[in-house]
């Protein structure tokens, strides 16, 4: 029996994602652009087509639409295919009249609608995350422990500990106990043997990653019959079922993070401009899938690029591009230096009719105009930067919350089809 057939997978879109706001104020977390080309849900999507997982469901309730188009418009399979990747939108039912509450009853409310497809296993995964992992490594393990429940998880150190759900194993990687975010002053009685490596690291904690691979009658009993009012698989279901079912530990030690916030979403990006970068997009054994746009290629003129990550589409005349990912269908203007930003691109081109219109009435176009300083920032999709604008982030910024921009962490955050002036200083 192939893997396909004994497994499906459910994608948890997440929350309303206000940490990573403002890029979430118009469209979900697993929607938000990466990488320039990329969309968030692209990532565990492609995980699970590089382990021969081809049937996928991917849960949403909020600013959905983008995402359903996005993968509409992406993931289209053959017709003689049983492949998949289906959007189940939060809806009210003669049996719920609410909004997903949490994990466990996203997947509880989300389960009729997998009913109908045969499957031993559901595997659960979160919409924003950057890794690239086997998942029938994985599943193999689960199997060969005999396993009703296998948690994935990644060796963190002290100071990211209190981040997560924290757990501990035995010899054979049962786990054996398990905690919701740990104060610091109990990290002492959480750490793990992690191995040689991680532990020279400092990485002596094993934290849960929330990717789950559940024996699907094991996860519809939890669900259904002996948790139905719990809301949450980490803070509830997974520390209950310790003790009574064998659930085990999957240590995964390749590159991983959580993509929870403006920061991790701004390094995230940036580290992939590093010329061996851990999240390898050049990997063909480990293609990251996305939506062919037949875009044409980048036009680069008189511009120095240093780590930088170009993608399709842009018409580039900067003076210098530094440490930057560059999205599709950007436009830099002559004698613009951008350092250490993250310029997502525009959605489509303007005309020629479009152009002149703008320029006469002084409104600038789409991109980033002549003479600008960039410094610390993500450009969202659309915006209009007009001529010698000057956005200088870092940690000497307050937090900022305004029409234009938001600044959190010292990252200024340009919102989606905002429009900066001439001359615009922040």
């Amino acid at each position: 029996m192939s893997i396909n057939n004994e497994i499906l997978a459910i994608i948890l879109g997440g929350g309303a994602g206000t940490r990573l706001a403002p890029l979430t104020s118009t469209r979900s977390k697993p929607a938000v652009p990466i990488a320039g080309k990329y969309r968030l849900v692209d990532i565990p999507i492609s995980n699970c087509m590089n382990s021969g997982i081809n049937r996928m469901f991917v849960l949403t309730q909020f600013n959905s639409a983008s995402l359903n188009r996005h993968i509409k418009n992406t993931y289209n399979f053959s017709i003689f295919s049983k492949a998949f990747v289906d959007i189940l939108a939060a809806e009210q039912t003669p049996e719920s009249s609410f909004w997903f509450q949490g994990t466990a009853d996203a997947v509880r409310q989300s389960l009729r609608h997998v009913q109908p497809f045969d499957s031993d296993y559901i595997l659960i995964l979160s919409g924003d995350q950057l890794y690239q992992m086997d998942f029938e490594q994985m599943l193999k393990k689960h199997k060969d422990a005999g396993a009703d429940l296998t948690i994935a998880t990644i060796p963190v150190a002290e100071r990211e500990a209190p981040e997560f759900g924290i757990l501990k194993s035995d010899e054979n990687s049962r786990i054996t106990s398990f905690i919701e975010k740990p104060k610091k002053e109990l990290l002492p009685d959480w750490v793990s043997d992690t191995g040689e490596a991680m532990q020279q690291k400092g990485r002596n904690y094993l934290a849960s990653m929330g990717i789950y691979i559940f024996n699907r009658d094991l996860l519809y009993d939890l669900l259904f019959n002996i948790y139905p009012e719990s809301k949450d698989f980490g803070k509830e279901i997974i520390p209950s079922s310790i003790n009574n079912y064998t659930v085990a530990s999957y240590q995964y030690e390749g590159y991983w993070t959580d993509i929870g916030n403006i920061y991790s979403f701004f390094e995230a990006n940036l580290e992939l401009t590093s010329d061996i970068p851990e999240f390898n997009l050049f990997d063909y054994s480990q293609t990251i899938y996305t939506r062919p746009r037949m875009l044409p290629p980048s036009k680069v003129s008189g511009s120095t690029l240093e780590k930088a990550l170009i993608s399709d589409g842009c018409i580039i005349h900067a003076s210098r591009i530094e440490n930057s990912v560059i999205g599709v269908r950007s436009r830099i203007g002559y004698g613009t230096n951008i350092t250490s930003t993250y310029i997502m691109g525009a959605d489509f081109y303007e005309t020629l009719e479009e152009i002149n219109q703008a320029q006469s009435k002084n409104i600038p176009l789409i991109g980033i105009g002549a003479r600008c300083n960039l410094r610390n920032c993500i450009i969202d999709k659309n915006c209009r930067i007009g001529d010698d604008v000057r956005l200088n982030g870092g940690p000497h910024l307050e937090p900022t919350d305004n029409e234009l921009y938001t600044v959190k962490d010292g990252i200024i955050v340009v919102k989606k089809g905002a429009v900066l002036p001439n001359g615009f200083t922040v």
